[in-house]
C-alpha cells in the first residue's frame, strides 16, 4: 500500500462520484456500467497526472446517517477492486454519508490507501439529522483491520453546521490530537463551494504540522490563492468536461491543475 498521506509536496486527489449502487433510489440496474464509468474516469486521473484518487457513493442521495446497506458494501468493494486493477493510482474511500466501518473494510478488501470521514469527532446538523463521529470506535477498527490505512477527517464538513459553536480552528486541533487522524479536510459549505480562505489560514496558523487538504472549489482560477496553507486538493467538478459535475473526467484539465500546484513544489 502506497502511504499517500506523506504530504511533502502538494498533491492532486481526483474524486470518482459514483452513479447510483443497488438498493439507491435511482439504481439503474446495471452494475457493468457503473464499473466502467468509473475506470474510465480513475485511468483519466492517471493520465492528466494526478497523485491519487477517492470514490464515493456519490449517486446514493437520500444517504443515511447510520450505518449503509450490505449491497452498498458489496457494489462499492466490487468498483474499488476493479479501479485497483486498472490503475497504479493510490485509492481512498468515502462511504456517505458518514460510515467509517464501511470504508474502512472497503479499503481494507481492495488494498486502499486511506479513508475520509465526513463527522470523526463532535456533531454536526446535517440534511440527514445529528450525525455524531466516533473516533473511538473506528480508531479501534482500524488497528483490528489494518493499522496501515489512513484517516482523513472533515473540520465541519459541507452541508452541515456544528451544534456548538466552536472556532473552527479549535474544531481542526481537536480533530487532530484527540481524534488522531493523518489528516483534515476543509471545505465550502456545499459541493464545488471554494473553502473560505480565513478559516484555512486560521486552521493552519493553529495547527502549523498539519496535513491539510481541501475538499471543495478548488479549480485551476484559484489554485495559487491555497497553495501555500494545503497539502492536499481533493477535486472532482472543475475537472470534469466542461466543469460540470456529472460529465466524465477531462485529463486535459487534470494535467493543468497538476501542473499548477507542482509548479509550488
Amino acid at each position: 500500500m502506497i502511504n499517500v498521506l506523506n504530504l511533502n509536496k502538494k498533491l492532486l486527489i481526483g474524486v470518482i462520484h459514483l452513479g447510483p449502487l443497488p438498493g439507491s433510489p435511482d439504481w439503474s440496474h446495471n452494475l457493468p456500467i457503473l464499473i466502467a464509468h468509473a475506470i474510465r474516469d480513475a485511468k483519466a486521473y492517471e493520465k492528466g497526472g494526478a497523485h491519487a484518487l477517492i470514490m464515493e457513493n456519490f449517486g446514493d442521495a437520500p444517504f443515511t446517517k447510520n450505518s449503509v446497506a450490505p449491497e452498498t458494501v458489496a457494489a462499492m468493494s466490487t468498483i474499488a477492486y476493479a479501479i485497483r486493477q486498472e490503475t497504479s493510482l493510490p485509492l481512498g474511500i468515502n462511504v456517505l454519508r458518514n460510515d467509517a466501518h464501511a470504508a474502512l473494510a472497503i479499503a481494507t478488501a481492495c488494498g486502499g490507501s486511506f479513508i475520509r470521514v465526513n463527522v470523526h469527532t463532535g456533531a454536526m446538523l446535517t440534511d440527514q439529522g445529528i450525525i455524531e463521529g466516533n473516533a473511538y470506535y473506528t480508531l479501534r477498527l482500524k488497528k483490528m483491520l489494518n493499522p496501515k490505512i489512513h484517516i482523513w477527517a472533515d473540520v465541519h464538513v459541507k452541508h452541515a453546521l456544528p451544534l456548538a459553536p466552536f472556532p473552527i480552528e479549535e474544531t481542526a486541533h481537536d480533530t487532530l490530537e484527540r481524534g488522531k487522524v493523518d489528516a483534515i479536510i476543509l471545505s465550502g459549505h456545499s459541493t464545488g463551494d471554494p473553502v473560505n480562505l480565513d478559516e484555512l489560514q486560521r486552521v493552519r496558523k493553529s495547527c502549523p504540522k498539519a496535513s491539510i487538504a481541501l475538499g471543495s472549489g478548488v479549480t485551476l482560477q484559484n489554485i495559487k490563492t491555497y497553495l501555500p496553507y494545503a497539502n492536499g486538493f481533493i477535486v472532482g467538478s472543475s475537472l470534469k468536461k466542461q466543469g460540470k459535475l456529472f460529465n466524465p473526467v477531462d485529463p486535459k484539465r487534470v494535467s493543468q491543475l497538476v501542473q499548477a500546484i507542482w509548479n509550488a513544489n
